[in-house]
């Protein structure tokens, strides 16, 4: 006998917020020598003795907010193993903070010469030059963390990794983070998100960079930009809301100055005046599954100059086009998909690019990749019968008996042979069937609830149904139609 198996995703449209990236694990319980901290004069002595003891404890800071007057002690090279924190895992709990972009005694928050250093669960902010800087030289910080750290409000880049001489940066993580300017703006063109020289085998990851912008007609550097000698660099599961430039491997057409390998994908980006993704002297980049919305510009996704040999571009969701935009570079790009209607997305305006529902030419269109495997929100690409372009797999799950109470609405039963109904409808609803590539089969109108609705005259395989109001609310469910 054929059975239906029912398996459910929904959303509310008329919620604001974005559905969250994969967490990042927190950091576990302080170990070895630990200094609790409460105000500022506490944690320039802490600093000191990590100094003093060459590194190897742990600064944990008591809410409240750091105001400095002038730069704390560099953390240098001998200070390894130093990690400084918020006690409460809260990031909104401790607040460090400058004089102000346009105040230079307090230049930077932390800045970072030494190898394993960790910084996490804080705001920092309102510096003249840097929040952070990590240096490649003289002597390279190796194995920098940065979790759950707001960076906000500085004159120039929010996390700078300096270049200078032959030494790398090596093996930095940057995840859980929020990059902002709280104006909506910076205080100029010459800033951006993360700016890294000479960095390799970085990963930034499930990070928020907001209003990354120029406040006139020079435009701000990327949100994420890793060049000039840097290498294997992945840039994963990120949201770039609202920045004149996305995420950038490398600059201009000496390679030199270029990104070497490196992935950037499952990526929502949004741009408001240059290209989402840019490759310039960038050989054997991989770009996969991103979802790209570029504003008053060309190009979602650019690949620039001789020196750009190598890449591939697969699976990305874009709104302007893929374009080798020096005619001489070289690559694999396949697979991709150009939309037209925003209204294939939860919610365009609140740059939620989270799928809707199915969609002809994006559900189960992708190719599969072997260095795929999660999505933005960390569901298995290939849990489904194909891979969806885009960062968002419309993922499935199993549900009994689920009420929706976002929606107010059950369905039931689930599993059915064929035949299920939708309850609770209180206000007008428009319903559809659909198949994975769109083809609307069913459709109803409906007041007030229940609706019975019948799939048993449908061929086995993989349908939809969805049901939206008129506050946009929308609810997607997966079907699978078994024989």
């Amino acid at each position: 006998m054929r059975s239906l198996l029912l398996a459910i995703a929904f959303s509310s449209l008329c919620f604001s917020d974005v559905k969250s990236q994969c967490p990042c694990e927190p950091l576990g319980p302080s170990t070895g020598i630990v200094i609790t901290v409460d105000n500022v004069s506490e944690l320039d002595a802490a600093l000191s003795q990590a100094s003093t003891s060459n590194g190897n404890l742990t600064i944990e800071l008591n809410p409240g907010t750091y105001t400095l007057t002038s730069n704390l002690l560099f953390i240098s090279p001998n200070m390894s193993n130093l990690t400084i924190r918020g006690v409460t895992g809260n990031r909104d709990d401790v607040i460090i903070k400058g004089q102000g972009w346009d105040d230079n005694s307090v230049t930077h928050i932390f800045n970072v010469a030494a190898d394993h250093f960790i910084v996490a669960d804080m705001t920092i902010g309102e510096v003249y030059y840097h929040p952070i800087q990590v240096h490649s030289n003289p002597n390279d910080a190796d194995y920098f963390l940065a979790q759950n750290v707001r960076f906000y409000d500085a004159k120039e880049q929010l996390l700078k990794v300096s270049g200078g001489g032959d030494l790398l940066a090596d093996s930095g993580r940057v995840e859980c983070c929020l990059f902002e300017f709280t104006g909506g703006v910076a205080y100029q063109w010459y800033t951006g998100g993360i700016d890294a020289h000479r960095s390799r085998d970085w990963i930034v990851k499930n990070n928020v960079f907001k209003h990354i912008r120029s406040p006139d007609s020079g435009l701000a550097e990327h949100a994420i930009h890793f060049w000039r000698e840097s290498s294997g660099t992945i840039v994963e599961a990120n949201q770039i809301i609202n920045c004149d430039r996305g995420i950038g491997f490398g600059l201009g057409s000496d390679l030199e100055s270029g990104h070497t390998h490196g992935i950037i994908m499952n990526n929502f980006v949004h741009t408001s005046r240059d290209v989402g993704i840019g490759l310039e002297s960038a050989p054997g980049a991989k770009v996969y599954n991103n979802t790209v919305i570029t504003e008053n510009y060309f190009n979602s996704i650019e690949y620039r100059f001789a020196t750009t040999s190598g890449v591939h571009i697969a699976n990305c969701l874009v709104n302007e086009a893929i374009s080798d935009r020096s005619s001489g570079s070289s690559g694999t790009v396949e697979s991709n998909f150009t939309a037209t209607d925003m209204g294939i997305f939860q919610s365009f305006t609140d740059y939620d690019y989270h799928l809707a529902g199915p969609a002809a030419g994006i559900t189960d269109a992708g190719i599969n990749l072997p260095d795929l495997s999660l999505d933005y929100d960390c569901e298995d690409r290939y849990s489904g019968s194909g891979v969806d372009i885009g960062a968002d797999e419309l993922g499935i799950t199993t549900n009994h008996d689920l009420f929706l109470e976002e929606l107010g609405l059950q369905l039931y039963p689930n599993p059915t042979q064929g035949k299920f109904i939708i309850d609770g409808i209180v206000s007008a609803y428009s319903i559809e069937v659909l198949d994975a590539i769109g083809q609307v089969h069913q459709a109803y109108h409906q007041q007030t609830g229940p609706i019975e609705i019948d799939l048993s005259s449908l061929p086995a395989g993989l349908y939809f149904v969805k049901a939206s109001n008129l506050s946009h609310q929308l609810l997607s469910i997966q079907l699978i139609l078994k024989d």
